[in-house]
């Protein structure tokens, strides 16, 4: 089911607020927003919606004018811009959002603790990777499933300017494909809606599982971010 009208607006204003423009720089629709800021340690291109705008030093934004918005939503197209300059992947990430979600129903007892011991003892049972792009011990707030006492998965959120929860979920590999990073991603999704919040679900392009979860709790996919890190001078 596609987003209502009013929850994209919201999700715009987030962007506009993240990105350094005026709040209703998206409002007018049509045509590409860029802003020059030459302390930017990226370079980066958002697509939501049917809007897009782009962020990132004034050489950068110069090249980059050549480029369609297709182009530049590729990752590769972001690299050849900022080649020269020492730029480097963080890739592309598909943006996801919900108005609701379901109810997920646990097949049995469990205990979701919200002690910032048990986020550390999940995360010391999962690889640095996916410890590092989750991110789970610098969330606002987060909620870990546990078996007994062992933990088997967390998920969290980031508030992104008060409007947005950055919802990301961590599972250990042995509770994997079991059901409990979907049953801890819809607390932690309701926790944010009953907050007033809309959650966001930022996944790579490449990480199928990822997406995969966030479509079967109903996120609906709204866009992309694509950037490049630039070393600075």
């Amino acid at each position: 089911m596609r987003l209502d009208a009013g929850t994209s607006d919201i999700v715009l204003l987030a962007w506009a607020r993240l990105l350094g423009f005026a709040d209703n720089a998206f409002a007018s629709g049509g045509g590409r927003l860029t802003k020059i800021n030459n302390d930017a340690g990226a370079l980066t291109f958002v697509r939501l919606f049917d809007r897009s705008a782009l962020v990132g030093p004034e050489w950068a934004v110069e090249a980059a004018a050549q480029y369609p918005d297709d182009e530049l939503a590729e990752h590769q197209t972001l690299m050849q811009v900022s080649r020269e300059r020492g730029g480097h992947g963080l890739g592309r990430a598909v943006l996801s959002y919900a108005d609701d979600l379901p109810v997920v129903q646990p097949e049995r007892e469990v205990t979701v603790s919200t002690a910032g011991s048990d986020v550390a003892r999940l995360e010391g049972m999962c690889p640095p990777d996916d410890i590092h792009e989750v991110g789970l011990a610098g969330m606002d707030k987060s909620f870990v499933l546990l078996d007994g006492s062992t933990p088997m998965a967390g998920a969290g959120y980031k508030e992104w300017q008060q409007i947005l929860a950055n919802v990301g979920v961590l599972t250990a590999p042995s509770y994997r494909r079991r059901g409990a990073g979907a049953l801890i991603a819809a607390i932690a999704g309701h926790e944010a809606l009953s907050s007033g919040l809309i959650p966001q679900w930022r996944s790579h392009e490449s990480n199928e599982a990822s997406r995969a979860l966030a479509a079967s709790l109903g996120f609906w996919d709204a866009g992309t971010q694509t950037s490049v890190i630039l070393p600075k001078d």
